[in-house]
């Protein structure tokens, strides 16, 4: 199953950085942060105005609480960077950051970048 299609689980355990890569691969555009022991992945998105960034902005809300896995945001003109990591598994990566990352990408992609 695609991670797009999957859904977040409440107690997702960290992943073993073993299992980064090729999760990694399903979202090409997103990159691994780290900060000290805190991992986490993030991605800038970008738009032809603001009233597109908002627009995607929006979008990502209603998914991230459908998901209940927020995400750290910035948001800007024309951009808007987003940045997960799951603070119950002590702020390391778990599949749900993957499966937001993916969801995002789909909504950034049905707008084309708008």
């Amino acid at each position: 199953m695609k991670l797009a299609d999957r859904h977040c689980a409440h107690d997702a355990p960290a992943l073993d950085d073993a299992a980064l890569p090729a999760l990694l691969a399903d979202v090409p555009d997103w990159r691994v942060n780290r900060a000290g022991a805190d991992v986490r992945i993030e991605r800038e998105f970008v738009f032809r105005d603001f009233h597109a960034t908002m627009e995607f902005v929006n979008a990502l809300a209603f998914m991230i609480h459908r998901e209940d896995h927020h995400p750290d945001l910035t948001v800007g003109y024309r951009r808007c960077t987003a940045a997960w990591t799951t603070h119950s598994a002590g702020n390391r990566l778990s599949d749900n950051d993957f499966i937001c990352a993916a969801k995002a990408d789909a909504l950034y992609a049905e707008r084309a970048g708008a």
